[in-house]
């Protein structure tokens, strides 16, 4: 049988840490930027982790 291929879509949002906890990135965050305050923008950067509910339909888009 042929290896599964990787969704291309999932892994360009969803990454995988070392201890298996899968992470995304937040919206809002591609333009319209001048409208936003600089303590949404800065909340903006950091990454989130993926509900449990969601985590393994995700790891199993992303072949893990």
């Amino acid at each position: 049988m042929p290896k599964m291929k990787t969704r291309r879509g999932a892994a360009k949002r969803f990454s995988v840490t070392g201890s298996g906890k899968v992470r995304k990135n937040r919206a809002n965050k591609a333009h319209m930027l001048t409208k936003k305050s600089q303590a949404v923008k800065r909340r903006l950067r950091h990454s989130d982790n993926v509900s449990s509910a969601d985590k393994k339909r995700v790891k199993k888009m992303l072949g893990v």
